[in-house]
Protein backbone atom coordinates (compact mmCIF):
# COMPACT_ATOMS: atom_id res chain seq x y z
CA UNK A 1 0.00 0.00 0.00
CA UNK A 2 1.67 3.36 -1.02
CA UNK A 3 1.78 5.90 2.54
CA UNK A 4 0.85 9.32 1.81
CA UNK A 5 3.27 11.33 3.52
CA UNK A 6 2.40 14.01 5.64
CA UNK A 7 4.47 17.21 4.39
CA UNK A 8 1.85 16.24 0.80
CA UNK A 9 -0.93 15.73 2.80
CA UNK A 10 -1.11 19.26 4.33
CA UNK A 11 0.24 20.62 0.75
CA UNK A 12 -2.89 19.22 -0.51
CA UNK A 13 -5.13 19.69 2.32
CA UNK A 14 -7.59 23.75 1.88
CA UNK A 15 -6.88 25.89 4.61
CA UNK A 16 -10.45 26.15 5.95
CA UNK A 17 -10.82 22.12 6.00
CA UNK A 18 -6.94 22.32 8.35
CA UNK A 19 -8.27 25.52 10.29
CA UNK A 20 -11.75 23.07 11.15
CA UNK A 21 -9.96 20.40 12.02
CA UNK A 22 -7.84 22.43 14.57
CA UNK A 23 -10.35 23.76 16.04
CA UNK A 24 -12.29 20.62 16.79
CA UNK A 25 -9.31 19.21 17.88
CA UNK A 26 -8.96 21.84 20.44
CA UNK A 27 -12.38 21.41 21.59
CA UNK A 28 -12.07 17.72 21.90
CA UNK A 29 -8.93 18.34 23.92
CA UNK A 30 -10.34 20.67 26.36
CA UNK A 31 -13.99 18.82 26.85
CA UNK A 32 -11.60 15.88 27.77
CA UNK A 33 -9.72 18.15 30.26
CA UNK A 34 -13.17 19.75 31.88
CA UNK A 35 -14.67 15.71 32.01
CA UNK A 36 -11.35 14.24 33.61
CA UNK A 37 -11.53 17.04 35.98
CA UNK A 38 -15.08 16.53 36.68
CA UNK A 39 -14.97 12.96 37.82
CA UNK A 40 -12.49 10.22 37.56
CA UNK A 41 -15.16 8.59 35.80
CA UNK A 42 -15.28 10.30 32.66
CA UNK A 43 -11.53 9.98 31.84
CA UNK A 44 -10.62 9.56 28.13
CA UNK A 45 -9.25 6.46 26.64
CA UNK A 46 -5.86 6.05 25.92
CA UNK A 47 -6.59 5.55 22.49
CA UNK A 48 -7.92 9.02 21.79
CA UNK A 49 -5.36 10.69 23.31
CA UNK A 50 -3.00 9.06 21.31
CA UNK A 51 -5.03 9.89 18.18
CA UNK A 52 -5.29 13.94 19.08
CA UNK A 53 -1.34 13.76 19.62
CA UNK A 54 -1.10 12.26 16.38
CA UNK A 55 -3.18 14.30 14.45
CA UNK A 56 -1.79 17.93 16.20
CA UNK A 57 1.60 17.06 15.46
CA UNK A 58 0.68 16.10 12.09
CA UNK A 59 -1.09 19.27 11.02
CA UNK A 60 1.28 21.69 13.30
CA UNK A 61 4.51 19.50 11.36
CA UNK A 62 6.14 18.92 14.48
CA UNK A 63 8.24 15.58 15.14
CA UNK A 64 6.17 13.07 17.45
CA UNK A 65 8.09 10.14 18.80
CA UNK A 66 7.30 6.99 21.10
CA UNK A 67 8.15 8.88 24.23
CA UNK A 68 5.74 11.78 23.30
CA UNK A 69 3.26 9.94 22.33
CA UNK A 70 3.03 7.83 25.58
CA UNK A 71 3.19 11.37 27.32
CA UNK A 72 0.48 12.53 25.53
CA UNK A 73 -1.89 9.14 26.03
CA UNK A 74 -1.86 9.98 30.36
CA UNK A 75 -2.18 5.88 30.61
CA UNK A 76 0.84 3.94 32.48
CA UNK A 77 3.74 3.27 29.88
CA UNK A 78 3.05 -0.21 29.75
CA UNK A 79 -0.95 0.31 28.20
CA UNK A 80 0.25 3.37 26.44
CA UNK A 81 2.78 1.40 24.81
CA UNK A 82 0.41 -1.87 23.98
CA UNK A 83 -2.46 0.82 22.85
CA UNK A 84 0.02 2.11 20.52
CA UNK A 85 1.13 -1.24 19.10
CA UNK A 86 -2.56 -2.26 18.51
CA UNK A 87 -2.96 0.85 17.01
CA UNK A 88 -0.24 0.45 14.35
CA UNK A 89 -1.72 -3.16 13.91
CA UNK A 90 -5.04 -2.04 13.00
CA UNK A 91 -2.99 0.66 10.20
CA UNK A 92 -3.90 3.82 12.27
CA UNK A 93 -0.11 4.91 12.73
CA UNK A 94 2.75 4.74 10.25
CA UNK A 95 6.35 4.22 11.64
CA UNK A 96 8.64 6.01 9.56
CA UNK A 97 12.57 5.14 10.47
CA UNK A 98 14.64 8.62 10.68
CA UNK A 99 18.57 6.88 10.81
CA UNK A 100 19.82 3.58 8.69
CA UNK A 101 19.72 1.83 11.60
CA UNK A 102 16.17 2.00 11.65
CA UNK A 103 16.56 1.92 15.63
CA UNK A 104 15.09 6.02 15.24
CA UNK A 105 12.16 6.46 14.49
CA UNK A 106 9.09 8.84 13.75
CA UNK A 107 4.85 7.98 14.38
CA UNK A 108 2.31 9.22 12.08
CA UNK A 109 -1.21 9.33 11.85
CA UNK A 110 -2.25 6.87 8.52
CA UNK A 111 -4.09 8.12 5.62
CA UNK A 112 -7.19 6.21 7.30
CA UNK A 113 -6.56 7.65 10.63
CA UNK A 114 -6.63 10.90 8.66
CA UNK A 115 -10.18 10.35 6.73
CA UNK A 116 -11.29 8.91 10.22
CA UNK A 117 -10.90 12.50 11.80
CA UNK A 118 -11.97 14.49 9.13
CA UNK A 119 -15.02 12.89 9.06
CA UNK A 120 -15.25 13.14 12.99
CA UNK A 121 -14.29 17.30 12.37
CA UNK A 122 -17.24 17.66 10.34
CA UNK A 123 -19.88 15.14 12.67
CA UNK A 124 -18.54 17.44 15.36
CA UNK A 125 -19.55 20.84 12.93
CA UNK A 126 -22.85 19.24 12.22
CA UNK A 127 -23.80 19.00 16.00
CA UNK A 128 -22.57 22.42 16.98
CA UNK A 129 -24.49 23.91 13.96
CA UNK A 130 -27.47 22.27 15.06
CA UNK A 131 -27.72 23.92 18.55
CA UNK A 132 -26.08 27.14 16.69
CA UNK A 133 -29.68 26.95 14.62
CA UNK A 134 -31.49 25.87 17.56
CA UNK A 135 -32.03 22.99 19.58
CA UNK A 136 -34.42 20.05 18.06
CA UNK A 137 -34.67 22.57 15.00
CA UNK A 138 -33.66 20.57 11.50
CA UNK A 139 -33.72 24.23 9.48
CA UNK A 140 -30.76 23.60 7.65
CA UNK A 141 -31.06 25.55 4.65
CA UNK A 142 -28.55 28.12 5.63
CA UNK A 143 -25.63 25.86 7.16
CA UNK A 144 -23.56 22.62 6.11
CA UNK A 145 -21.07 21.30 8.15
CA UNK A 146 -21.12 24.43 10.29
CA UNK A 147 -20.68 26.54 7.38
CA UNK A 148 -23.01 28.95 6.09
CA UNK A 149 -23.78 28.22 2.43
CA UNK A 150 -24.83 32.05 2.06
CA UNK A 151 -21.40 32.30 2.32
CA UNK A 152 -20.27 29.83 -0.10
CA UNK A 153 -18.49 30.44 -3.39
CA UNK A 154 -19.09 29.45 -7.05
CA UNK A 155 -17.36 26.50 -8.06
CA UNK A 156 -14.98 27.69 -10.88
CA UNK A 157 -15.12 25.95 -13.93
CA UNK A 158 -12.67 23.28 -15.04
CA UNK A 159 -9.05 24.33 -16.04
CA UNK A 160 -7.32 22.46 -19.15
CA UNK A 161 -4.70 19.71 -17.43
CA UNK A 162 -1.06 21.18 -17.64
CA UNK A 163 -0.15 18.07 -19.90
CA UNK A 164 -2.25 16.39 -22.25
CA UNK A 165 -2.86 13.06 -21.08
CA UNK A 166 -0.70 10.12 -23.20
CA UNK A 167 -2.82 7.28 -23.93
CA UNK A 168 -2.82 5.61 -27.07
CA UNK A 169 -6.03 5.25 -29.04
CA UNK A 170 -7.74 8.18 -26.31
CA UNK A 171 -9.50 7.46 -22.99
CA UNK A 172 -11.57 4.55 -22.87
CA UNK A 173 -14.81 4.53 -20.61
CA UNK A 174 -17.37 1.93 -19.41
CA UNK A 175 -20.91 3.72 -17.85
CA UNK A 176 -24.54 2.39 -17.54
CA UNK A 177 -26.73 4.52 -19.46
CA UNK A 178 -28.63 6.92 -16.98
CA UNK A 179 -29.18 10.72 -17.21
CA UNK A 180 -25.63 11.50 -15.39
CA UNK A 181 -23.75 9.17 -17.83
CA UNK A 182 -25.49 10.50 -20.59
CA UNK A 183 -25.03 14.12 -19.40
CA UNK A 184 -21.44 13.37 -19.51
CA UNK A 185 -21.49 12.01 -23.22
CA UNK A 186 -23.01 15.24 -24.21
CA UNK A 187 -20.01 17.25 -22.90
CA UNK A 188 -17.18 14.68 -24.36
CA UNK A 189 -15.43 17.36 -26.42
CA UNK A 190 -15.45 19.59 -23.51
CA UNK A 191 -13.93 16.73 -21.40
CA UNK A 192 -11.38 15.94 -24.12
CA UNK A 193 -10.45 19.30 -24.38
CA UNK A 194 -9.81 19.05 -21.19
CA UNK A 195 -7.49 16.05 -20.61
CA UNK A 196 -6.50 16.43 -23.77
CA UNK A 197 -7.29 12.96 -25.65
CA UNK A 198 -10.05 11.61 -27.40
CA UNK A 199 -12.90 9.65 -25.08
CA UNK A 200 -14.38 6.81 -26.40
CA UNK A 201 -17.39 6.29 -23.90
CA UNK A 202 -19.59 2.94 -23.64
CA UNK A 203 -22.89 2.63 -21.96
CA UNK A 204 -25.04 -0.10 -21.29
CA UNK A 205 -28.01 -1.19 -18.93
CA UNK A 206 -27.41 -2.10 -15.74
CA UNK A 207 -27.71 -5.55 -16.09
CA UNK A 208 -25.68 -5.62 -19.28
CA UNK A 209 -22.73 -3.55 -17.43
CA UNK A 210 -21.98 -6.00 -14.91
CA UNK A 211 -21.90 -8.55 -17.48
CA UNK A 212 -19.84 -6.41 -19.68
CA UNK A 213 -17.70 -5.56 -16.82
CA UNK A 214 -16.73 -9.29 -15.56
CA UNK A 215 -15.96 -10.24 -19.36
CA UNK A 216 -13.53 -7.48 -19.47
CA UNK A 217 -12.19 -8.42 -15.90
CA UNK A 218 -11.60 -11.96 -17.30
CA UNK A 219 -9.21 -10.54 -20.29
CA UNK A 220 -5.32 -10.47 -20.13
CA UNK A 221 -5.44 -6.81 -20.54
CA UNK A 222 -8.75 -4.34 -19.86
CA UNK A 223 -10.39 -2.88 -22.68
CA UNK A 224 -11.30 0.04 -20.53
CA UNK A 225 -9.20 2.60 -18.53
CA UNK A 226 -11.95 3.98 -16.43
CA UNK A 227 -15.48 1.59 -15.37
CA UNK A 228 -18.38 3.10 -13.25
CA UNK A 229 -19.49 0.47 -10.85
CA UNK A 230 -23.08 0.45 -9.19
CA UNK A 231 -22.34 0.52 -5.33
CA UNK A 232 -23.25 -2.75 -4.03
CA UNK A 233 -20.84 -4.43 -6.23
CA UNK A 234 -18.07 -2.98 -4.92
CA UNK A 235 -17.43 -5.58 -2.52
CA UNK A 236 -17.45 -8.63 -5.02
CA UNK A 237 -15.65 -6.57 -7.67
CA UNK A 238 -12.95 -6.09 -4.49
CA UNK A 239 -12.52 -9.68 -3.69
CA UNK A 240 -12.72 -10.54 -7.42
CA UNK A 241 -9.82 -8.48 -8.26
CA UNK A 242 -11.77 -6.82 -10.29
CA UNK A 243 -11.08 -3.34 -9.69
CA UNK A 244 -7.52 -1.63 -8.19
CA UNK A 245 -7.73 0.02 -4.92
CA UNK A 246 -7.32 2.97 -5.45
CA UNK A 247 -4.28 3.98 -3.09
CA UNK A 248 -1.96 1.33 -5.27
CA UNK A 249 -2.78 4.07 -7.75
CA UNK A 250 -2.79 7.52 -6.35
CA UNK A 251 -2.78 9.47 -2.55
CA UNK A 252 -6.45 9.53 -1.77
CA UNK A 253 -5.59 13.20 -0.27
CA UNK A 254 -5.74 14.27 -3.80
CA UNK A 255 -9.80 13.10 -4.41
CA UNK A 256 -10.59 15.26 -0.94
CA UNK A 257 -12.83 12.74 0.69
CA UNK A 258 -14.07 15.19 3.17
CA UNK A 259 -15.72 17.15 0.39
CA UNK A 260 -18.57 13.52 -0.38
CA UNK A 261 -21.51 12.62 1.56
CA UNK A 262 -20.18 10.64 3.87
CA UNK A 263 -22.14 7.50 3.18
CA UNK A 264 -21.57 7.78 -0.76
CA UNK A 265 -17.54 7.59 0.11
CA UNK A 266 -18.17 5.02 2.94
CA UNK A 267 -19.86 2.96 0.21
CA UNK A 268 -16.65 3.07 -2.09
CA UNK A 269 -14.85 1.27 0.64
CA UNK A 270 -14.49 -2.61 0.73
CA UNK A 271 -12.00 -3.77 3.99
CA UNK A 272 -11.00 -0.11 5.03
CA UNK A 273 -9.79 0.51 1.51
CA UNK A 274 -11.23 2.89 -1.63
CA UNK A 275 -11.94 1.01 -4.73
CA UNK A 276 -13.83 3.80 -6.81
CA UNK A 277 -14.58 7.65 -6.46
CA UNK A 278 -18.29 8.25 -6.17
CA UNK A 279 -19.34 9.66 -9.94
CA UNK A 280 -23.33 9.74 -8.91
CA UNK A 281 -24.48 9.94 -4.62
CA UNK A 282 -28.49 9.63 -5.99
CA UNK A 283 -30.50 8.56 -2.50
CA UNK A 284 -33.89 7.02 -3.27
CA UNK A 285 -36.31 9.19 -2.35
CA UNK A 286 -40.07 9.65 -2.17
CA UNK A 287 -41.40 12.27 -5.12
CA UNK A 288 -44.62 13.73 -4.13
CA UNK A 289 -46.90 16.19 -5.86
CA UNK A 290 -47.45 18.99 -3.31
CA UNK A 291 -50.25 20.68 -5.08
CA UNK A 292 -52.67 17.08 -4.50
CA UNK A 293 -51.51 16.97 -1.63
CA UNK A 294 -52.67 20.37 -0.47
CA UNK A 295 -56.22 19.90 -2.75
CA UNK A 296 -56.65 16.72 -0.48
CA UNK A 297 -55.94 18.26 3.00
CA UNK A 298 -53.21 15.72 3.36
CA UNK A 299 -49.77 16.26 5.22
CA UNK A 300 -46.42 14.77 3.52
CA UNK A 301 -46.36 11.13 5.13
CA UNK A 302 -44.00 11.01 7.37
CA UNK A 303 -44.52 7.00 7.79
CA UNK A 304 -45.47 4.04 6.35
CA UNK A 305 -48.84 4.16 7.44
CA UNK A 306 -49.35 7.92 6.34
CA UNK A 307 -47.79 6.91 2.98
CA UNK A 308 -50.94 4.43 2.71
CA UNK A 309 -53.63 6.37 4.10
CA UNK A 310 -52.51 9.00 1.50
CA UNK A 311 -52.29 6.96 -1.17
CA UNK A 312 -55.54 5.70 -0.87
CA UNK A 313 -56.75 9.28 -0.71
CA UNK A 314 -55.19 10.40 -3.98
CA UNK A 315 -55.79 7.01 -5.54
CA UNK A 316 -58.21 7.08 -8.46
CA UNK A 317 -58.67 4.99 -11.11
CA UNK A 318 -61.72 6.52 -12.80
CA UNK A 319 -59.74 9.49 -13.20
CA UNK A 320 -56.61 8.22 -14.50
CA UNK A 321 -54.63 8.69 -11.10
CA UNK A 322 -53.21 6.66 -9.01
CA UNK A 323 -51.65 7.13 -5.60
CA UNK A 324 -47.88 5.83 -6.02
CA UNK A 325 -45.47 3.96 -8.08
CA UNK A 326 -42.27 1.99 -7.45
CA UNK A 327 -40.10 -0.23 -8.95
CA UNK A 328 -42.26 -3.84 -8.82
CA UNK A 329 -40.70 -5.66 -11.66
CA UNK A 330 -39.82 -9.01 -11.83
CA UNK A 331 -35.76 -9.40 -10.59
CA UNK A 332 -33.55 -6.97 -10.05
CA UNK A 333 -35.83 -3.91 -10.00
CA UNK A 334 -38.38 -5.40 -7.23
CA UNK A 335 -35.25 -7.10 -5.33
CA UNK A 336 -34.23 -3.39 -4.74
CA UNK A 337 -37.36 -2.67 -3.69
CA UNK A 338 -37.67 -5.59 -1.22
CA UNK A 339 -34.46 -4.82 0.64
CA UNK A 340 -34.85 -0.82 1.00
CA UNK A 341 -38.76 -1.68 2.13
CA UNK A 342 -36.93 -3.93 5.29
CA UNK A 343 -34.63 -1.18 5.45
CA UNK A 344 -37.98 1.66 6.14
CA UNK A 345 -38.86 -1.31 8.86
CA UNK A 346 -35.88 -1.24 10.65
CA UNK A 347 -34.56 -4.17 9.21
CA UNK A 348 -31.22 -4.84 7.40
CA UNK A 349 -30.59 -7.17 5.22
CA UNK A 350 -27.58 -8.86 7.20
CA UNK A 351 -27.25 -9.14 10.87
CA UNK A 352 -25.33 -5.75 11.07
CA UNK A 353 -24.70 -4.17 14.69
CA UNK A 354 -26.30 -1.21 15.21
CA UNK A 355 -24.84 1.90 15.48
CA UNK A 356 -26.00 5.91 15.82
CA UNK A 357 -26.33 6.10 12.82
CA UNK A 358 -28.42 3.04 12.09
CA UNK A 359 -26.34 0.16 11.28
CA UNK A 360 -22.34 -0.67 10.72
CA UNK A 361 -20.97 -2.19 8.01
CA UNK A 362 -17.33 -1.28 8.39
CA UNK A 363 -16.61 -5.55 9.11
CA UNK A 364 -18.28 -6.41 5.71
CA UNK A 365 -14.90 -7.80 4.52
CA UNK A 366 -14.54 -9.98 7.57
CA UNK A 367 -17.22 -12.01 5.65
CA UNK A 368 -18.72 -12.89 9.32
CA UNK A 369 -22.77 -12.04 8.52
CA UNK A 370 -25.95 -14.29 7.39
CA UNK A 371 -29.14 -12.97 5.68
CA UNK A 372 -32.04 -11.67 8.00
CA UNK A 373 -35.22 -11.91 5.65
CA UNK A 374 -37.57 -14.25 7.36
CA UNK A 375 -37.95 -11.87 10.43
CA UNK A 376 -40.97 -10.45 12.10
CA UNK A 377 -39.82 -6.95 10.63
CA UNK A 378 -39.83 -8.64 7.34
CA UNK A 379 -43.34 -9.73 7.63
CA UNK A 380 -44.05 -5.66 8.10
CA UNK A 381 -42.38 -5.09 4.91
CA UNK A 382 -44.42 -7.73 2.47
CA UNK A 383 -47.24 -7.02 4.07
CA UNK A 384 -46.73 -3.51 3.51
CA UNK A 385 -45.94 -3.73 0.01
CA UNK A 386 -49.09 -6.07 -0.92
CA UNK A 387 -51.57 -3.05 0.61
CA UNK A 388 -49.31 -0.75 -1.70
CA UNK A 389 -50.26 -2.72 -4.43
CA UNK A 390 -53.76 -1.80 -4.16
CA UNK A 391 -53.45 2.06 -4.64
CA UNK A 392 -50.71 1.34 -7.66
CA UNK A 393 -51.23 1.33 -11.57
CA UNK A 394 -52.65 -1.74 -13.13
CA UNK A 395 -49.14 -2.56 -14.55
CA UNK A 396 -47.46 -2.12 -11.19
CA UNK A 397 -45.33 -5.46 -11.60
CA UNK A 398 -44.10 -4.62 -14.67
CA UNK A 399 -42.43 -1.21 -13.43
CA UNK A 400 -38.92 -0.99 -13.08
CA UNK A 401 -36.43 2.31 -12.90
CA UNK A 402 -37.95 4.69 -15.37
CA UNK A 403 -41.32 2.87 -16.05
CA UNK A 404 -42.47 4.63 -12.44
CA UNK A 405 -41.39 8.03 -12.72
CA UNK A 406 -42.53 8.89 -16.71
CA UNK A 407 -46.40 8.19 -15.55
CA UNK A 408 -45.27 10.30 -12.38
CA UNK A 409 -44.28 12.95 -14.54
CA UNK A 410 -46.95 12.67 -16.78
CA UNK A 411 -49.20 13.62 -14.14
CA UNK A 412 -50.28 10.30 -13.90
CA UNK A 413 -49.24 9.00 -10.48
CA UNK A 414 -49.08 11.21 -7.02
CA UNK A 415 -46.11 9.75 -5.47
CA UNK A 416 -43.55 7.61 -6.51
CA UNK A 417 -40.40 6.21 -4.96
CA UNK A 418 -37.05 7.22 -7.10
CA UNK A 419 -33.47 8.09 -7.77
CA UNK A 420 -32.81 11.57 -7.65
CA UNK A 421 -31.09 11.22 -11.00
CA UNK A 422 -34.75 10.29 -12.82
CA UNK A 423 -35.96 14.42 -11.73
CA UNK A 424 -34.89 15.26 -15.17
CA UNK A 425 -38.00 13.69 -16.00
CA UNK A 426 -40.14 15.69 -14.77
CA UNK A 427 -37.82 18.94 -13.61
CA UNK A 428 -36.92 19.88 -16.59
CA UNK A 429 -39.96 19.35 -18.66
CA UNK A 430 -42.07 22.60 -18.99
CA UNK A 431 -45.08 20.58 -20.18
CA UNK A 432 -44.89 18.23 -17.05
CA UNK A 433 -47.42 18.66 -14.32
CA UNK A 434 -45.07 17.64 -11.85
CA UNK A 435 -42.40 20.66 -12.76
CA UNK A 436 -42.01 22.63 -9.67
CA UNK A 437 -44.63 21.16 -8.12
CA UNK A 438 -42.80 18.03 -6.41
CA UNK A 439 -41.73 17.63 -2.56
CA UNK A 440 -38.49 15.17 -1.31
CA UNK A 441 -39.02 13.23 1.19
CA UNK A 442 -36.59 10.17 2.64
CA UNK A 443 -38.62 6.95 2.87
CA UNK A 444 -41.62 7.37 5.20
CA UNK A 445 -40.90 4.41 8.09
CA UNK A 446 -42.43 1.71 9.47
CA UNK A 447 -42.67 1.20 13.05
CA UNK A 448 -39.15 0.16 13.94
CA UNK A 449 -37.68 2.17 11.69
CA UNK A 450 -36.43 5.51 10.94
CA UNK A 451 -36.82 7.89 8.23
CA UNK A 452 -33.77 7.21 5.43
CA UNK A 453 -32.53 7.97 1.95
CA UNK A 454 -30.96 4.56 0.74
CA UNK A 455 -28.29 5.45 -1.38
CA UNK A 456 -27.29 4.62 -4.98
CA UNK A 457 -25.03 5.89 -7.67
CA UNK A 458 -22.22 4.62 -9.47
CA UNK A 459 -18.51 4.80 -8.52
CA UNK A 460 -15.94 5.33 -11.26
CA UNK A 461 -12.84 3.04 -10.30
CA UNK A 462 -9.87 1.58 -12.71
CA UNK A 463 -9.99 -2.12 -13.62
CA UNK A 464 -7.20 -4.15 -12.02
CA UNK A 465 -6.26 -5.46 -14.83
CA UNK A 466 -5.57 -1.79 -16.76
CA UNK A 467 -1.38 -2.37 -18.46
CA UNK A 468 0.59 0.02 -16.09
CA UNK A 469 1.62 2.22 -18.51
CA UNK A 470 -2.03 3.53 -18.48
CA UNK A 471 -2.50 4.00 -15.16
CA UNK A 472 -1.31 7.10 -14.25
CA UNK A 473 -3.23 9.04 -17.05
CA UNK A 474 -6.61 7.03 -15.83
CA UNK A 475 -5.78 8.55 -12.62
CA UNK A 476 -5.57 12.21 -13.70
CA UNK A 477 -8.71 11.47 -16.22
CA UNK A 478 -10.64 10.28 -13.34
CA UNK A 479 -9.60 12.92 -10.77
CA UNK A 480 -11.28 15.65 -13.81
CA UNK A 481 -14.13 13.25 -14.22
CA UNK A 482 -15.33 13.47 -10.47
CA UNK A 483 -13.83 16.90 -9.58
CA UNK A 484 -15.83 19.39 -8.20
CA UNK A 485 -15.40 21.96 -11.71
CA UNK A 486 -17.05 18.87 -13.51
CA UNK A 487 -19.98 17.58 -10.90
CA UNK A 488 -20.77 21.08 -11.12
CA UNK A 489 -21.19 20.86 -14.99
CA UNK A 490 -23.09 18.06 -15.36
CA UNK A 491 -25.96 19.55 -12.67
CA UNK A 492 -25.57 22.39 -15.39
CA UNK A 493 -26.68 20.52 -18.18
CA UNK A 494 -29.61 18.55 -16.64
CA UNK A 495 -27.76 16.08 -13.86
CA UNK A 496 -29.77 15.51 -10.85
CA UNK A 497 -27.10 13.78 -8.47
CA UNK A 498 -23.98 15.49 -6.70
CA UNK A 499 -21.71 13.40 -4.29
CA UNK A 500 -19.77 16.53 -3.26
CA UNK A 501 -20.61 18.75 -0.87
CA UNK A 502 -19.46 21.77 -2.06
CA UNK A 503 -21.33 21.58 -5.43
CA UNK A 504 -24.39 21.20 -3.36
CA UNK A 505 -23.93 24.29 -1.74
CA UNK A 506 -22.62 26.15 -4.87
CA UNK A 507 -24.97 28.67 -5.09
CA UNK A 508 -25.12 28.65 -9.06
CA UNK A 509 -26.11 24.88 -8.41
CA UNK A 510 -28.81 25.09 -5.71
CA UNK A 511 -30.46 27.81 -8.22
CA UNK A 512 -31.45 25.14 -10.33
CA UNK A 513 -33.41 22.34 -8.20
CA UNK A 514 -34.92 22.25 -4.41
CA UNK A 515 -33.26 18.88 -4.85
CA UNK A 516 -29.85 19.34 -3.44
CA UNK A 517 -31.11 21.39 -0.97
CA UNK A 518 -33.61 18.95 0.34
CA UNK A 519 -30.38 16.21 0.40
CA UNK A 520 -27.85 18.12 1.68
CA UNK A 521 -30.52 18.36 4.72
CA UNK A 522 -30.91 14.49 4.85
CA UNK A 523 -27.13 14.08 4.79
CA UNK A 524 -27.02 16.59 7.52
CA UNK A 525 -29.54 14.32 9.89
CA UNK A 526 -27.64 11.16 8.69
CA UNK A 527 -30.87 10.29 6.93
CA UNK A 528 -28.75 9.07 3.65
CA UNK A 529 -27.94 5.65 4.34
CA UNK A 530 -26.06 2.93 2.23
CA UNK A 531 -26.34 -0.09 4.74
CA UNK A 532 -29.69 -1.04 2.94
CA UNK A 533 -28.09 -2.50 0.04
CA UNK A 534 -24.21 -3.72 1.34
CA UNK A 535 -22.11 -4.10 -0.91
CA UNK A 536 -21.25 -7.98 -0.19
CA UNK A 537 -20.02 -10.10 -2.51
CA UNK A 538 -23.53 -12.03 -2.82
CA UNK A 539 -25.80 -8.99 -3.09
CA UNK A 540 -26.14 -9.25 -6.71
CA UNK A 541 -27.78 -13.01 -5.77
CA UNK A 542 -29.95 -11.67 -2.91
CA UNK A 543 -31.22 -8.29 -5.06
CA UNK A 544 -32.41 -11.36 -7.64
CA UNK A 545 -33.89 -13.94 -5.29
CA UNK A 546 -36.24 -11.35 -3.68
CA UNK A 547 -36.90 -9.89 -6.27
CA UNK A 548 -38.35 -13.43 -7.52
CA UNK A 549 -39.84 -14.29 -4.41
CA UNK A 550 -41.55 -11.33 -3.49
CA UNK A 551 -43.16 -11.14 -7.50
CA UNK A 552 -44.78 -14.41 -6.39
CA UNK A 553 -45.95 -13.18 -3.63
CA UNK A 554 -47.34 -9.74 -5.37
CA UNK A 555 -48.81 -11.73 -7.79
CA UNK A 556 -50.81 -13.93 -5.11
CA UNK A 557 -49.06 -16.87 -6.48
CA UNK A 558 -47.83 -17.85 -2.43
CA UNK A 559 -48.36 -15.81 0.82
CA UNK A 560 -46.05 -13.61 2.66
CA UNK A 561 -44.73 -15.98 4.51
CA UNK A 562 -43.84 -18.16 2.15
CA UNK A 563 -41.70 -15.61 -0.23
CA UNK A 564 -39.94 -14.46 3.59
CA UNK A 565 -39.21 -18.14 3.90
CA UNK A 566 -37.60 -19.24 0.60
CA UNK A 567 -36.45 -16.24 0.34
CA UNK A 568 -34.12 -16.45 3.50
CA UNK A 569 -33.54 -20.01 2.42
CA UNK A 570 -32.04 -19.19 -0.93
CA UNK A 571 -29.94 -16.33 0.57
CA UNK A 572 -28.61 -18.59 3.02
CA UNK A 573 -27.60 -21.25 0.25
CA UNK A 574 -25.43 -18.60 -0.99
CA UNK A 575 -22.93 -18.24 2.04
CA UNK A 576 -20.56 -21.75 0.67
CA UNK A 577 -17.93 -22.15 2.92
CA UNK A 578 -14.39 -20.88 0.94
CA UNK A 579 -12.58 -22.65 -1.68
CA UNK A 580 -9.09 -22.25 -1.56
CA UNK A 581 -6.38 -22.85 -4.09
CA UNK A 582 -3.22 -24.05 -3.49
CA UNK A 583 -0.07 -23.19 -5.25
CA UNK A 584 2.71 -25.07 -5.47
CA UNK A 585 4.71 -23.08 -2.91
CA UNK A 586 1.76 -23.81 -0.81
CA UNK A 587 0.27 -20.77 -0.07
CA UNK A 588 -3.56 -20.35 -0.68
CA UNK A 589 -5.29 -18.03 -2.21
CA UNK A 590 -8.94 -16.54 -2.72
CA UNK A 591 -11.89 -15.28 0.07
CA UNK A 592 -11.69 -16.95 3.00
CA UNK A 593 -15.19 -16.35 4.75
CA UNK A 594 -15.87 -17.98 7.78
CA UNK A 595 -17.42 -21.91 7.87
CA UNK A 596 -21.35 -21.33 7.90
Amino acid sequence: MNKMRGDNFNQLIPPQAKVDLLSVLSFMEKLGDELENASDLFAYTPNLRISMHLIRGHLDGRLVTMTSLIGASRAPYATASRRIKDMQDMGLIDKRTRTATGKSFSLHPSVLLLDQWTQLTHRVHRLATAQSVGAGSTDVSDYYFGGSYLNAKSIPPMEVLAEPLKLAGGLRVLVHGDPTFMVMDNLKRQFEQTIGTQIHQRAFSIDRLREETMRNASRKSSNYDIIAVDLPWVGGFAEQHVLMPLDEAMDIARVDPADFHTAGWQAAHWGGRAYGIPAQTTPELLFYRKDMFAQAGLEPPATAQDLLTAAKALHNPQRGLHGIAWNAARGTALGHTVLMTLADFGQPILDLPPNAGGFDTQHLANRDYRFTINTPAGLQAAEFLKELLKYSPPNILSMSWYERIRPYAAGRIAMAYGYTLLAPYFELDEASPAKEQTGYLPHPAGPNGAPIAPVGGYVMGIPANLPKERVKAAVEALLVFTSPAAQKLYVQNGSRTSPRYSVGSDPDVRRLSPIFEAVDGMSWRDELQFWPRPPIPEINEIIQICGEEFHDMLRGIITPQDALRRAQERADATLKPPTTVMTSGGETHGPQPPQR
